[in-house]
């Protein structure tokens, strides 16, 4: 039976490594990696100087294949995510079948946390439900870029007998959570908290029209790109304050680096 380890490698330091991520390294014959193109070839750096630092002598094996590219001018959002994942399930599945022994260990090294935000998990269960090829897997947590982000802040994620909110860029910009005021958002390709600098309600929505619907909400955030490498950003404090310089780094350093990876927690202050 064809073994596969899904690695949580961490948000980009690698320190992050558990020592349980370096033992399922150790214990891997064949690693994947998909080649996102030459602007985000330092990922794939990473990840190589990642496995030399824990296999001696450089002594494995890796196996990589190209991204497919994903639709993202498209209006249908989730049709299209679902298309891009079945074209990675039918890489994962030719590189699973074509480069892995049935006695052998593949591993594919995950960014953050594999449960979290992340396809390869997913993809995998559609592989399996086509039946073309067998496999065992497991599954190694990782630091994620939340966790990551709330310890460079010395901050925690939630406050005292509050609940906290994991949600999209996307799904922030249809209106911050009800019950909620603290908030991580992930996938923010549009900045939608800029939003709430002006036009955020009182009673957790965003209204084009603020004047009519209250003022604008007392929040903080506390944002991060590029985690735990050392390209990393870090700005925090009123969100009133700190939104125009983050659209500044944010955009200077996708000028420079050709990409972007950033999360932020935005934590609404209706007492103070």
């Amino acid at each position: 039976m064809r073994t596969i380890h899904v690695i949580g490698i961490g948000a980009g330091d690698p320190d992050h490594l558990t020592l349980q991520a370096v033992k399922a390294i150790q214990d891997t014959d064949v690693f994947f990696i998909l080649d996102k193109g030459e602007e985000k070839s330092d990922l794939t750096q990473l990840r190589r100087d990642i496995l030399d630092a824990h296999i001696p002598g450089g002594a494995y094996r890796l196996v990589e294949a190209r991204d497919p590219d994903r639709d993202r001018r498209t209006s249908n959002y989730a049709p299209a995510v679902d298309d891009w994942r079945s074209r990675r399930a039918d890489i994962y599945e030719r590189l699973i079948l074509d480069e892995l022994a049935e006695d052998e260990t593949g591993a594919f090294l995950v960014w953050g946390d594999p449960a979290l935000y992340d396809s390869t998990l997913g993809i995998l269960e559609e592989i399996l439900d086509r039946g073309n090829v067998s496999f065992d897997h497991d599954v190694v947590p990782g630091i994620s870029s939340v966790s990551a982000l709330v310890a460079k802040h010395r901050t925690g994620l939630n406050r005292v007998a509050r609940p906290v909110q994991i949600t999209t860029g996307r799904r922030l910009a249809q209106g911050f959570p009800e019950g909620v005021d603290d908030v991580v958002v992930m996938l923010d390709a549009h900045q939608a908290f800029r939003q709430y600098v002006t036009d955020g309600t009182a009673d957790g929505t965003a209204d084009d029209a603020a004047a009519d619907s209250g003022p604008a909400m007392d929040m903080d955030i506390y944002w991060g790109a590029y985690i735990g490498t050392p390209d990393e950003i870090l700005v925090s404090g009123p969100l009133a304050e700190a939104a125009p310089k983050i659209e500044r780094l944010r955009a200077e350093a996708r000028e420079r680096k050709g990409w972007i990876m950033d999360t932020y927690l935005l934590r609404r202050n209706p007492e103070r």
